[in-house]
């Protein structure tokens, strides 16, 4: 980041790029990173946003991030989890206390935006270095979308959460599960799509995957393969012994995030709820 500052600067005052300097950078940096790594690095570049507090969290195993927070206020944690991975929030939150976990999950899916001036004063609290600027643009973090993402790498305690949250708005706990993206919903993926994505899944990674699927699921890929490819995948299947439910749902979770990275790049169309329907 402190290059890329260097950078801006030097471009604003030294040559012409810096007549339109922060629409250059930003669309340099959308090409290379793409829209959602790059915004987060744009608010650090372009509007001096300091999050060096919630960063240094980026790099710490999901125990010690656990151990750390713990005792902290739920809505704190909640802005907190909000600015981390939703694979290493998820992970964070299955640590917590079972009360603690659902309360949170709640406060992420009703948080729209985080105040620069609470952002500031959290950061503070976690590295005692930071300083408050108010012009600072809002940290549009939280919200449905992200409660679902953390939820689709949460693996049994899924559902609890979910009926925690239920429990208390039954309206909101069904659009985080319309936000939801689970293993069984490829098969709303077209024939194309599904070759796609078996391209990019090694063979070991779906057969594991498939041991905890549905028949409809299975005859899904299998008919989007070759004949003999298929035969091979089945006679592994029959073949492999009882495999670990948490072994199953990770490969899972893997062949998902080759299915949303190939929808991101507008490869593959998921036909998940919402969307336009084809005619």
């Amino acid at each position: 980041a402190e290059v890329f500052e260097e950078f801006h600067l030097s471009a604003a005052e030294k040559t012409t790029i810096g007549m339109d300097s922060d629409g250059y950078i930003r669309n340099m940096l959308n090409k290379a990173l793409g829209d959602d790594k790059a915004a987060g690095l744009l608010d650090r570049i372009l509007h001096n946003s300091d999050t060096s507090g919630i960063e240094s969290l980026k790099w710490m195993d999901p125990s010690s991030v656990a151990e750390l927070v713990a005792n902290e206020h739920p809505q704190i944690i909640a802005t907190i989890m909000v600015h981390l991975e939703p694979d290493q929030a998820s992970a964070v939150l299955t640590k917590l206390p079972e009360r603690t976990r659902n309360d949170v999950l709640l406060r992420i899916a009703t948080l729209d935006s985080v105040q620069p001036t609470a952002l500031h004063e959290l950061n503070d609290v976690l590295t005692k270095l930071l300083s408050g600027n108010a012009m600072q643009k809002k940290s549009i973090r939280g919200g449905i979308k992200t409660a679902a993402e953390i939820l689709n790498y949460i693996g049994s305690t899924q559902e609890a959460i979910l009926e925690s949250v239920r429990a208390q708005d039954a309206e909101l706990a069904q659009k985080i599960m319309d936000e939801m993206f689970v293993f069984e919903d490829i098969l709303a993926v077209d024939d194309r799509g599904i070759q796609l994505v078996l391209r990019e899944v090694q063979s070991e990674s779906l057969i594991v995957a498939l041991k905890g699927a549905s028949e409809e699921m299975r005859e899904k890929i299998f008919k989007n393969m070759s004949q003999r490819a298929a035969e091979m995948l089945r006679e592994d299947l029959e073949a492999k012994g009882p495999v670990k439910l948490s072994e199953v749902e990770a490969e899972q979770k893997e062949i998902l995030k080759v299915v949303r990275r190939l929808s991101d790049e507008g490869q593959i169309v998921l036909g998940g709820k919402g969307e336009d329907a084809y005619v």
